[in-house]
């Protein structure tokens, strides 16, 4: 791999503006394509097929056609002030005027009357009228939110506090804001420091943001064909950013690092290339593997999200390896440092800070160990807390109508009203499908912690009922969980004695069986990719106990990282300094995300740092010294490297969505704890501690395995001549014996 990589690195220096022009062209293709695309609507998948609530939900579908429950809907909520009621007659009035004007708009399906449809609470303070549109949130258009906020505007001047709830009028959720491009300057910062040249620091940048424009713009182009949303390509702008940087980042410290040892520009691009792009290739393989296998979830948003991310991953290993060289192709000198354009040399020996704190662990490698899995370890432990669910109106911020829409439906109705229960009766096995569901529902009203049932609404075959349970706790109320459990352990019974079977779903029973669904997946989703990154590094680094400890090191970041999440977003440990205003349960596909996204980081790290050492270790070096070896050429670019993902995640949690902040936490600080722990103190505390033993490998193994030389011993061993016709004079690149 390493000699076909350091080829397209020469070739692509060499032919630079034709690679430059035909990735121009790409992206200019996509960008058309984008442009001209439908716009994708935020479809909000967040169901699991199998789980209960989905087939109640696909039940009620089929039996009850022509109901759309995709479509936009408002929830208008009127408090009257202090000490009067809505039932007013001014109040009154206002709430009437506002039926009417909503209703005369063209794509308003119909308008529930709050007096009408018993909407009014029971103090008279609190009134909710419901908006149904014919069209999805996504298809309406500006003049129909504004025809819509102009009757909400009419009555808020009546006197009347009017908030709004719904998907109609909701802003979609920005990525990251001015955060993200906060983020995005420190790692400008990060690369100026690392390599003191504008031109190397500004490469890596433009390469990356050339990498988000052709993966967002082709995300856009087919959005609307496979229901691809802005918050799908969230995940695709994180990743691909931070990559995107990371990757061009090491191909250009390979490049500088070259020339300074006295290579010609040419021969450093394709030394580069093969070198530190055959880590890029491992690195970006993993993550590409972690991010696609979460398809096996069974989540469809989860699963578009991640093979989004994964085509945004394989874009930037693609640019670093070919765009990149290219562009070195074009500015061979700008991106020295300013000894290397004087002439000076590299001193491959010369101590530096990775060196010096290589040797400290070194000589301490116990303590070190220890202090390492004790900290990680002790992170971890509020995981064991963990309670999944989907965050809603609840946690958004209290300067948001949604969230006051809610708090006020609470206040008035009690704190179940925001999440009732749809219990779906299939009645087409009883005798009296009217008497069953009315048993049912008498069964159901009588639960312990279901305060009111709705009167039973059946379809035109009139085998099939529908109606809602009120609990008398939040959606995301533990509590609420048991509700819904115990609801359905009633029914063998119930079914039993009617001849007809019930099943619970709606919104919030749907985010209980998704979040069971998921922690079942944890488990062996992360036994999936731990073997998969034994298998990976097995073959890169052809040691037994190299990939042991890495997945290990992977364990303890992972669990830390979700431990932080746990302190932070449901306990509350320093929310208000992340503008969290809300804490409760974690976002059920948090757990899974952060599991497949920081197995892909960590590999990443493991590969860029541990590939230098393994290059030290088979050109001679000594266990020990092949550490330090390669903590002199790779620690400050991995620093840098992680610096800037850091940089990158933390600016996301800049963002409105509850979702993306929680990501965004999550990612920053697996990036902290597995680059600065798990990676610069662990693993060569390990390796220290295994000394010759790390890089042991039994020969019959040896002999299976592919060598796939992501050191790049071929490019560097001394020429020998190739075996072929006498006086051919052809040779061949010798392996060195050590592997």
């Amino acid at each position: 791999m390493a000699t076909l990589l350091y080829r397209m690195g020469r070739t692509a220096f060499q032919r630079r503006w034709l690679v430059a022009l035909l990735w121009a062209v790409v992206l200019g293709a996509v960008g058309v394509g984008a442009a001209s695309a439908p716009a994708a609507s935020d479809d909000g998948t967040s169901f699991m097929p199998g789980i209960e609530a989905q087939k109640a939900s696909d039940l009620i579908g089929e039996r009850f056609p022509g109901s759309d429950a995709n479509g936009a809907g408002a929830r208008i909520v009127f408090v009257a002030p202090e000490g009067q009621k809505v039932t007013a007659a001014d109040h009154r009035a206002a709430i009437d005027a506002f039926v009417a004007d909503a209703s005369d708009e063209p794509q308003v399906a119909d308008v529930a009357d709050p007096f009408t449809a018993r909407a009014v609470s029971e103090d008279g303070s609190t009134a909710y009228a419901t908006v149904n549109f014919e069209v999805k949130a996504g298809d309406l258009t500006d003049a129909d939110k504004a025809a819509l906020e102009k009757a909400i505007d009419t009555a808020r001047d009546s006197g009347l506090t009017v908030e709004v709830g719904g998907n109609a009028l909701a802003e979609q959720p920005a990525a990251g804001g001015s955060s993200e491009v906060i983020g995005i300057a420190l790692a400008a910062v990060v690369l100026l420091i690392t390599f003191g040249s504008l031109a190397a620091a500004g490469l890596p940048l433009l390469t990356a943001m050339v990498g988000i424009g052709i993966s967002m713009a082709a995300i856009l182009a087919v959005g609307s064909v496979f229901g691809l949303s802005l918050t799908t390509g969230t995940l695709a702008t994180m990743l691909g950013l931070a990559v995107g940087i990371d990757y061009a980042l090491f191909v250009v410290s390979r490049y500088r690092e070259e020339r300074a040892n006295g290579h010609p520009a040419r021969e450093a691009a394709g030394l580069a290339v093969g070198t530190a792009g055959s880590a890029v290739v491992f690195a970006g393989l993993t993550v590409v593997i972690a991010l696609a296998g979460l398809t096996v979830v069974g989540v469809p948003m989860l699963t578009k999200m991640g093979l989004c991310a994964a085509g945004a991953v394989v874009v930037a290993v693609l640019i670093a390896l070919t765009l990149v060289p290219a562009l070195l192709g074009m500015w061979p000198e700008a991106v020295l440092s300013r000894r290397t354009r004087k002439g000076g040399s590299a001193d491959g020996t010369r101590d530096n800070g990775g060196t010096r704190w290589a040797r400290f662990v070194l000589r301490r490698p116990v303590a070190v160990l220890v202090v390492c899995v004790a900290g990680l370890g002790a992170l971890a432990l509020p995981a064991a807390q963990l309670e999944m669910g989907m965050p809603g109106a609840e946690s958004k911020p209290v300067s948001s109508t949604e969230r006051r829409a809610y708090d006020a439906l609470a206040d008035g109705f009690g704190a179940g009203f925001n999440g009732p229960l749809t219990i779906v009766v299939d009645a087409k096995g009883a005798t009296d499908p009217k008497a069953a569901a009315a048993d049912i529902a008498r069964e159901i009203g009588a639960t312990r912690g279901v305060v009111s049932v709705s009167p039973a609404r059946f379809n035109p075959a009139g085998d099939t009922a529908l109606f809602s349970a009120v609990p008398a706790t939040g959606p995301n109320d533990e509590r609420t969980k048991d509700l819904v459990q115990s609801i359905r352990a009633e029914r063998p019974g119930v079914e039993r004695e009617t001849g007809a079977t019930f099943e619970v779903t709606g919104s919030t029973a749907m985010d209980i069986d998704v979040a069971q669904a998921l922690q079942d997946a944890l488990v062996p989703y992360l036994t999936v990719i731990v073997v998969l990154a034994l298998i990976l590094l097995l073959v890169v680094f052809r040691s037994i106990l190299v990939p042991v400890k890495a997945a290990f090191g992977f364990l303890l970041s992972v669990l830390a990282a979700l431990g932080a999440v746990v302190a932070v977003f449901q306990w509350g440990w320093g929310a208000p300094l992340l503008g969290v205003e809300q804490t409760g349960p974690i976002m059920s596909l948090m757990p899974i995300f952060l599991v497949g996204i920081v197995f892909g980081l960590a590999m990443d790290y493991e590969v860029f740092l541990v590939a230098r050492m393994r290059e030290a270790y088979v050109h001679g070096d000594g266990a020990r010294q092949a550490v330090v070896t390669g903590f002199r050429h790779s620690a400050r670019v991995v620093v840098a490297a992680a610096v800037i993902m850091i940089a990158v995640f933390s600016g996301f949690m800049g963002a409105d969505e509850s979702m993306i902040k929680t990501i965004g936490f999550g990612l920053a600080v697996a990036v902290l704890f597995d680059a600065f722990v798990v990676r610069m103190a662990l693993v060569p505390a390990v390796l220290a501690l295994l000394g010759d033993k790390a890089w042991w490998l039994p020969a019959w193994l040896d002999r299976l395995l592919p060598r796939v030389d992501v050191e790049g011993a071929g490019l560097t061993a001394p020429p020998v001549p190739a075996v072929g016709p006498a006086g051919s004079g052809t040779t061949v690149p010798q392996e060195p014996a050590r592997t």
